[in-house]
């Protein structure tokens, strides 16, 4: 089986459903190269590619840009030598990367959301009716313990927070990777607190004159309102780690492997 077939295999996960025009593109090897071992993963970096070589995966499916924007485009990095000890690299381990986005997000459903929902194990809490994202009526709890379950459940050291750690929630919002951002609609995410009545936003991406100050202002004024912020990559990943387990019934003989990305940032 080779890469294209591979791919079209990966898009009736989504009802074979079509968009176009689409960042879902082959990023670097070729259609026709015969695949032998898959990997799936949030982004693939530098780390990631040489983890994937030492696996013996000649395919890797990335959720997210190869090339450090949101189209790939590379016109702007023909001098870079970052850029070209990275392709260097890619090219060395014969490795096709094709990116798996937007159809991700908008097949059947949305599997990024359907993967953290499988990880969070919140299926029964989760609010029927609503299109993505996705609010949840959980147990009765404090943010700070919300905070606890967050940092266990992804893997997290240390989680940014608005709003009083002992305040008690129940009702609870999830914007993944950049829908925190409000989608083209920065007004989005506070709203959706206000129709729904959440108690707290579980975000990834981030602007601090969105939502941030929005959730900041209503605590300060004795409102029951707190944000989490996990960030891009810990909010998405668990889409791409649940990947495979969709993926290896389809694929017969060809392993499908999960590569974590990790968080990006480190702390001092």
């Amino acid at each position: 089986m080779n890469v294209k077939e591979v791919t079209e295999i990966v898009l009736t996960l989504n009802g074979n459903k079509r968009v176009n025009p689409t960042c879902d593109q082959l990023l670097a090897g070729s259609w026709g190269q015969q695949v032998t071992s898959i990997a799936t993963t949030f982004m693939a970096t530098v780390d990631v590619i040489r983890k994937a070589k030492e696996m013996g995966c000649d395919f890797v499916i990335t959720h997210e840009p190869l090339y450090f924007s949101g189209l790939d485009k590379t016109d702007w990095l023909k001098d870079d030598p970052i850029y070209y000890s990275k392709k260097a690299l890619i090219e060395d381990s014969k490795i096709s990367i094709w990116r798996y986005h937007d159809h991700m997000h908008m097949g059947n459903g949305d599997l990024i959301y359907d993967g953290l929902l499988d990880v969070l194990r919140w299926q029964d809490y989760l609010v029927k009716g609503l299109p993505h994202p996705h609010c949840y009526v959980i147990p009765p709890t404090t943010v700070s313990n919300l905070v606890k379950f967050f940092k266990k459940t992804l893997g997290m050291k240390v989680i940014q927070i608005i709003g009083d750690p002992k305040m008690k929630c129940s009702r609870v919002g999830i914007l993944v990777g950049g829908g925190s951002l409000g989608l083209g609609r920065e007004e989005m995410p506070a709203e959706l607190m206000k129709e729904q009545q959440l108690d707290v936003m579980v975000c990834g991406e981030i602007t601090e004159w969105t939502l941030s100050a929005y959730v900041r202002d209503a605590a300060a004024l004795g409102f029951n309102k707190a944000m989490i912020v996990v960030g891009h990559e810990r909010s998405e990943e668990p889409g791409m780690k649940e990947l495979p387990k969709r993926l290896q019934p389809l694929l017969g003989g060809i392993p499908v492997h999960f590569i974590d990305a990790e968080e990006p940032f480190g702390y001092l």
